[in-house]
């Protein structure tokens, strides 16, 4: 009699023991496509390039641009960390008895600030080059000096060969040939080289001595 009992609770013990297992084995199986946004929590826009990885593994994904989209493949259980370089990281845990197959959420940060440490700028690299600078100063030299050094001519024409073009003659620039293409939209781009009517100005403008660098002046 008692190994009766003995035998069946061994078997209601052997049966538990494998539907444990089978559902053990069916959670493992169980396979969630998890997506979702990222989202700063100050202004609801969306947060790209945020590394979203499931936790203990090295499998990941990170955010689109710029709609801050991700999308990854999880199981029940998995806990994801949410990693960016201006928010917090935080963390979100998938269900374990969740049966869905698919799973969106919508993640928030929290803009983190980080404090640099002060860093003092000196116009010298060392001490020795700042001795040595500070020793070559010329104090005689006066305003009137170094103005005239500043105006030297070989100095302005190094200038007007090396200086580049500032910000406004660059925009002139662009401007002028969104203008020209807008212009010649849907035809050949105007060449003032193959103009007759410009040739015959310039040769024009030529014998009347108006590129002449030089004019003759009356003398009373």
């Amino acid at each position: 009699m008692k190994s009766g009992a003995a035998i069946t609770l061994l078997i209601i013990l052997a049966f538990g023991s494998l539907h444990a297992q089978d559902k053990k084995a069916k959670a493992a199986n169980t396979l969630i496509q998890f997506s979702g946004v990222v989202l700063d929590q100050d202004s609801l826009t969306a947060i790209p390039f945020v590394s979203v990885i499931i936790k203990g593994t090295g499998r990941g994904t990170i955010s689109d641009f710029p709609h801050g989209f991700f999308s990854i493949v999880v199981s029940p259980g998995d806990e994801l960390e949410f990693h960016s370089i201006s928010h917090k990281a935080r963390s979100y845990k998938i269900s374990d008895t969740t049966r869905l197959k698919y799973y969106y959420a919508i993640q928030v940060l929290t803009k983190d600030t980080i404090e640099l440490p002060p860093i003092e700028v000196y116009p010298w690299p060392s001490r020795e080059d700042f001795k040595r600078s500070f020793l070559a100063l010329n104090l005689n030299e006066t305003d009137g000096e170094r103005a005239e050094n500043n105006m030297n001519r070989e100095e302005l024409s190094y200038l007007e060969r090396t200086q580049p073009s500032s910000a406004s003659e660059n925009y002139k620039y662009v401007m002028q040939s969104y203008y020209t293409k807008v212009y010649t939209s849907g035809q050949q781009p105007v060449n003032n080289l193959l103009n007759p009517i410009k040739w015959a100005q310039f040769i024009d403008s030529w014998r009347k001595g108006k590129f002449s660098s030089t004019k003759n002046k009356k003398v009373n």
